[in-house]
C-alpha cells in the first residue's frame, strides 16, 4: 500500500495549525485549483470527531466524490480523516502537529489503495502517488502562507 509523509514547518502554533487544518472553508480555499467543493455534511466551520464532509472535485478531467469522516481527534496535536465512499479503496489521512521552537512541525501521513488491485498497484505506482503528494504540497503551502500572515484566522 502507498505510503506518502510530508512534513512542513509553519510559524504559527499547533493549535492554529490543528484548528485549520480542519476548516471547510481553508480546505475549500486551498483546493480551489481542482474546483473542489463541499455537496454534503459539514459545510462550513471546523469539523469534529465523527463528522462527514463530502467533496465534489474534478482530477485528470474526471468528477470525483470523496466522502472522509474525522475518525480520531487529539487536540492540538493530531488528527485522522478516512474515506467513507469515494474513489479509493482505502484513504487514511494523519495529521500531527508538533511543537517547534519556531512553531509547529505538520506532518501528513497517508495511506492509499486504489481500487483495481492489480492494476491499481501499476496506477499508483506510476500516477497517484506522485499526483497525490503534488496535491498535498500545494495544500500545505497554501496553509503556510495562511498561517504565516499576522492577519489569518485565529491570530
Amino acid at each position: 500500500m502507498p505510503l506518502i509523509v510530508l512534513t512542513n514547518r509553519i510559524p504559527a502554533s499547533p493549535a492554529r495549525c490543528f484548528e485549520m487544518s480542519l476548516s471547510v472553508e481553508a480546505h475549500t480555499a486551498s483546493m480551489r485549483h481542482s474546483g473542489e467543493r463541499v455537496v454534503d455534511g459539514v459545510t462550513s466551520g471546523v469539523l469534529g470527531l465523527g463528522e462527514t464532509v463530502t467533496w465534489h472535485a474534478r482530477h485528470f478531467g474526471i468528477p470525483f466524490r470523496m466522502t472522509s469522516r474525522i475518525t480520531e481527534l487529539e487536540p492540538p496535536t493530531r488528527f485522522v480523516d478516512e474515506q467513507v465512499s469515494g474513489p479509493f479503496r482505502r484513504w487514511w489521512h494523519e495529521h500531527r502537529f508538533e511543537p517547534v521552537a519556531d512553531g509547529t512541525l505538520m506532518t501528513d501521513v497517508v495511506e492509499f489503495e486504489s481500487p483495481a488491485r492489480a492494476i491499481g498497484r501499476i496506477v499508483n505506482r506510476v500516477v497517484l502517488t506522485r499526483y497525490l503528494t503534488m496535491l498535498l504540497r500545494q495544500r500545505n503551502d497554501w496553509l503556510v502562507e495562511a498561517l504565516s500572515s499576522p492577519s489569518s484566522p485565529g491570530s
